[in-house]
């Protein structure tokens, strides 16, 4: 009997271990129950602007310099959200890459006009000592992002 009790302990231990490293959490508990497709926002970025919302998905790059963003792959091939937390409030490690993680926060759409991004891109060309080409701005850019609050990343 004391044996039967003492493998059935093991073994709930050993589940239990296996069941709480799965996931990893980051920031606040998510509480948004309903998944939204990142091809819906990146599809109607107005629809979904300021929004809380609910996504899944690979995590495609980390940020190197902080780890204060994750980009997360779409359910279609060649989209991405980037994911961005204030510095130092979250820090993801560069091992999460090619993990799975849902992530929660409020979808933060900017559009930039042609003049924006021309001064923009002139600026960056004289801080870095290269050139810039305004011909190469071809017309209003939306810079879409999810301001994160909250993710669980699947640990392997």
């Amino acid at each position: 009997m004391k044996k039967l009790f003492f493998i059935s302990l093991i073994t709930l231990l050993v589940a239990a271990t296996a069941f709480s490293a799965g996931k990893k959490k980051y920031g606040n508990d998510l509480t948004v129950k309903e998944v939204t497709k990142i091809s819906e926002i990146v599809a109607n970025p107005d629809k979904f602007d300021g929004k809380r919302v609910l996504v899944q998905g690979p995590i495609v790059d980390v940020c190197k310099t902080r780890g204060c963003w994750i980009k997360i792959g779409s359910d279609k091939e060649f989209e991405s959200v980037r994911f961005k937390v204030e510095d130092g409030v979250i820090v993801f490690p560069l091992e999460i890459k090619g993990q799975n993680a849902s992530a929660e926060g409020i979808v933060s759409v900017k559009k930039y006009s042609v003049e924006e991004q021309i001064k923009s891109g002139e600026e960056h060309a004289k801080k870095e000592g290269t050139t810039f080409d305004p011909s190469s701005v071809k017309g209003t850019k939306v810079v879409l992002q999810i301001n994160g609050e909250g993710a669980q990343v699947e640990t392997k």
